[in-house]
């Protein structure tokens, strides 16, 4: 059903937006052929979503079932996207957040950074939606369009030199469509829907725009991520799912890499353009901002400061990284430094230390609890904590697999949900030299089972289709207990009631943690099994684990049962049955 802009619509469309960005990633990665034909838009715009999502999710915790204001949410989006953004496409997008917030955020007409391009048309809008902050689906939908506008406007101001074909025509494209809309109509949702559809509309016409794209026969592969993320509001604002929108013209990386550089203030195609990429965050004041502007013009292309407040994203392609980097402590604070070199397959972070020598197999692991996390270290994992059940964004894995030091990394997600997560951070490890294997497991246990066929003397890709052969084979429950009455595929359950949830669906309902778990074993063993493996969070009691124990024994002959301690974690009770 239709949803009011609030803090659970933003909520929504953050999610969406990630998701579709996860799906997308792959087919954008491929298409992207301007500024710089490195093969990295789509995971940059991942990354870049991550963070806003996980931002927006922030806000939420402790609240619910209450819920955080517009504003809040909104800021939070735009501020994530800003620390989290990566490349030259996930600035800009940040930068386009920013300039929605400002809007979304205001508490009255056109509050917020003050915008010079704002016209009668648009103050008129900003005020209706103002006036009606609880007014009604009317005011929101002047508001979105409102948001629209000023966040295309602040992405051009963004960009030292804009290029029309670009995500910058793209999202003006959307904001005249929402505009138009705008005057027609009092909904929401179709106000988005139009941004939508202007925006696939002049996504299809940058291939005539900017020669780069007509020569490949692609479209501009950072407006392709926006569309995405403009599908997703569509979908959190009406509900209705928006199927996801091929890339016209799409075709094989071998014949992108063919194509001519552009003829654009910024191309950088041809591998003839500036050898490195520098991104850092910085804290300065807008002069000090307006003076690095200036200088880093001078020193290269593709230049992109967003941000405001005393923080900015600064993004620039030059041929010396040191010169960039000076030019940010001049102007302030810079962290978070990155330098990526366009012709080498390594990119870094600014490092203080010599660089150790590479073992040739590491394995990466997110792991639940202590204890387990012991256990995998124990087998020479490097491992990636949850905090708090809330698992790690795709930045902390690739500094997991860069802690490896390794040639080859075998990485375990061991989570369902880190799927689009544990896939970006392993394209960008192999950006950086590393040969990377995903193997999709879905619970710590089945990480467990993979470890203990890893072989790292024998070839890498035996080892990885063993690995992934003992996970496959392994069936996996967890259980938990109910915070609140609902409906499940089990039944309803009531607040306190313990779940058994076999392979991420919930099978048992029961009262208490021992007969639940006993209940959830014999349905998993019912279909055979050869071991039983048992992992403890802090909760469950060793009379607990010695009546499991006792009821694999008696109950099913020829199986036995490993326990393990895995501490402090988000499951009482994790169970892999292999």
């Amino acid at each position: 059903m239709p949803q009011n802009l609030d803090a659970v619509a933003v909520r929504a469309w953050s999610a969406l937006a990630l998701d579709a960005l996860g799906q997308a990633r792959e087919e954008i990665d491929a298409i992207n052929v301007y500024p710089v034909a490195d093969g990295d838009t789509g995971t940059n715009l991942y990354l870049t979503m991550e963070s806003a999502s996980q931002a927006v999710d922030a806000v939420f915790t402790g609240l619910e079932p209450a819920r955080p204001a517009l504003a809040e949410a909104v800021r939070a989006m735009a501020h994530g996207a800003l620390i989290g953004a990566r490349g030259n496409s996930g600035t800009i997008l940040a930068q386009l957040l920013r300039g929605m917030a400002q809007v979304l955020a205001a508490d009255g007409a056109g509050a917020g950074e003050p915008d010079k391009d704002s016209d009668a048309h648009h103050a008129d809008a900003g005020a209706g939606a103002g006036a009606g902050a609880g007014a009604g689906a009317g005011a929101d939908a002047a508001r979105l369009a409102l948001a629209l506008s000023r966040a295309s406007r602040s992405a051009y101001r963004a960009v030292a030199h804009p290029v029309e074909g670009t995500v910058l025509t793209v999202a003006k494209a959307a904001a005249e469509a929402a505009d138009a809309a705008a005057t027609d109509s009092r909904d929401c949702a179709a106000v988005a829907r139009a941004a939508y559809e202007g925006a696939c509309a002049a996504l299809d016409a940058t291939p005539g725009q900017l020669a780069v794209l007509g020569r490949a026969g692609v479209v501009d592969a950072g407006g392709r991520g926006l569309v995405a993320v403009l599908g997703a509001l569509v979908g959190a604002l009406s509900g209705e799912t928006v199927r996801p929108r091929a890339a016209a013209g799409a075709h094989a990386r071998a014949g992108m890499e063919a194509a001519e550089p552009a003829t654009c203030v910024d191309a950088a195609a041809d591998g003839a353009g500036p050898a490195f990429e520098v991104i850092y965050l910085l804290e300065a004041d807008d002069a000090a901002v307006d003076r690095l502007r200036v200088r880093l013009d001078a020193l290269g292309d593709s230049l992109v400061v967003v941000g405001g407040d005393g923080l900015w994203n600064v993004h620039v392609h030059v041929d010396d990284a040191g010169a960039a980097v000076e030019a940010g402590v001049e102007a302030g604070r810079p962290y978070r430094i990155r330098i990526t070199h366009f012709g080498a397959d390594d990119a870094h972070t600014v490092r203080t230390q010599p660089p150790r020598e590479r073992v040739q197999r590491g394995i990466v692991a997110v792991v639940p609890g202590d204890g387990l996390a012991a256990l995998y270290a124990e087998a020479g994992a490097t491992t990636v904590p949850t905090r708090a059940g809330e698992p790690p964004g795709s930045g902390e894995l690739v500094e997991a697999i860069r802690r490896a030091h390794a040639r080859e990394v075998v990485l375990l997600p061991n989570d369902a949900g880190l799927r689009h997560t544990a896939a970006a951070a392993a394209e960008q490890a192999r950006s950086e030299g590393v040969r990377v294997a995903l193997i999709p497991t879905r619970s710590a246990v089945q990480g467990i089972a993979a470890l203990a066929v890893h072989e790292p003397d024998r070839r890498f890709d035996e080892d990885v289709v063993a690995m992934t052969s003992a996970a496959g084979a392994t069936r996996y429950a967890e259980l938990a207990v109910a915070e609140r009455q609902s409906w499940t595929t089990a039944g309803i359950c009531q607040a306190g009631d313990v779940l058994g949830l076999i392979d991420g669906d919930v099978a048992v309902i029961g009262p208490e943690v021992a007969r639940t778990a006993a209940a959830v074993l014999d349905r998993m063993l019912a279909a055979g099994g050869e071991m039983v493996t048992l992992v403890l969070g802090d909760a469950v009691s060793d009379a607990v684990a010695e009546f499991l124990e006792k009821h694999v024994r008696d109950g099913h002959l020829a199986v036995d049962t490993v326990l393990y301690r895995g501490g402090p974690q988000s499951a009482l009770l994790l169970i892999g049955v292999e």
